[in-house]
């Protein structure tokens, strides 16, 4: 699945990965591909970004944002 990290100004992360983990404003929530489509309020804390293979996954503190998930995708505005 494609996941955008970003701010108006500034993209943390655009790419293709297998899963993210949230700090959503009822708890933490792990998105994974063919997701129900939701629209979430993020609190502070970690972002967790896994990407296919051995790769070690990106992590990205946050102080709040709104998460949008689709069936192909997500895309987290900070």
């Amino acid at each position: 699945m494609r996941i955008v990290i970003a701010k108006v100004d500034e993209v943390f992360f655009d790419g293709e990965a297998v899963s993210m983990t949230v700090p959503g404003a009822e708890g933490e929530m792990t998105v994974l591909g063919q997701h129900m489509p939701l629209i979430t309020t993020l609190k502070k804390g970690t972002i967790t970004v896994r990407q296919d293979g051995n790769l070690s996954p990106s992590m990205f503190d946050i102080e709040s944002g709104v998460l949008e998930v689709r069936r192909d995708g997500a895309t987290v505005i900070l």
